[in-house]
């Protein structure tokens, strides 16, 4: 059986799943992804649930660029020796290789919070470290322990989109 999401099947989806999850600034995204030793296609999720891969987009809270950061965040990235302050400005978020780079190395710092758990990174990078702390404490799944429906939603659209680009792109970043 043909899968709906190869070339080559009758009925087939991938042209149109590929421009409902595209990859843009791919360069940037290796690089970054490399760098910060994450998984690029989990970087591609984030980008297209934060952003919708609009270099531009900001929100209401006033978080920028692709990876919708705050300022303060990018620079505590800088402080933690994370991201070279002088080959990257926290001032200029809307530009998509330093979004990218510093959006990668905050997911990173993320993931070494949490000891590895993808769940838990991606579920702080909307909601806050320190409120992902207490819903671990919980005696159930982190999914349920989570007490914002944005960031239960957040945790599931970004792990779809994580699926969606591995499925869709297996080779890209070989």
């Amino acid at each position: 059986m043909v899968s709906p999401y190869t070339a080559g099947c009758r009925f087939c989806l991938r042209p149109y799943l590929i421009r409902l999850y595209p990859i843009d600034y791919e360069a940037y995204v290796k690089q970054s992804s490399i760098s910060h030793n994450l998984d690029p296609y989990l970087v591609c999720a984030v980008i297209k649930s934060e952003s919708n891969w609009d270099p531009e987009a900001e929100s209401n809270q006033g978080a920028q660029g692709l990876m919708q950061l705050m300022p303060e965040t990018a620079q505590d990235m800088i402080a933690k020796g994370l991201v070279d302050g002088g080959g990257y400005s926290a001032d200029n978020l809307n530009d998509p290789a330093t979004n990218i780079e510093f959006g990668c190395a905050y997911l990173s710092y993320l993931l070494t919070y949490f000891n590895g758990s993808t769940d838990s990174a991606i579920a702080a990078y909307n909601a806050g470290m320190s409120n992902v702390d207490g819903w671990a404490q919980q005696s159930t799944s982190l999914h349920n322990a989570i007490t914002f429906p944005e960031t239960q939603a957040y945790l599931i659209r970004v792990n779809n989109a994580w699926v969606r680009y591995k499925t869709l792109y297996p080779d890209r970043f070989v």
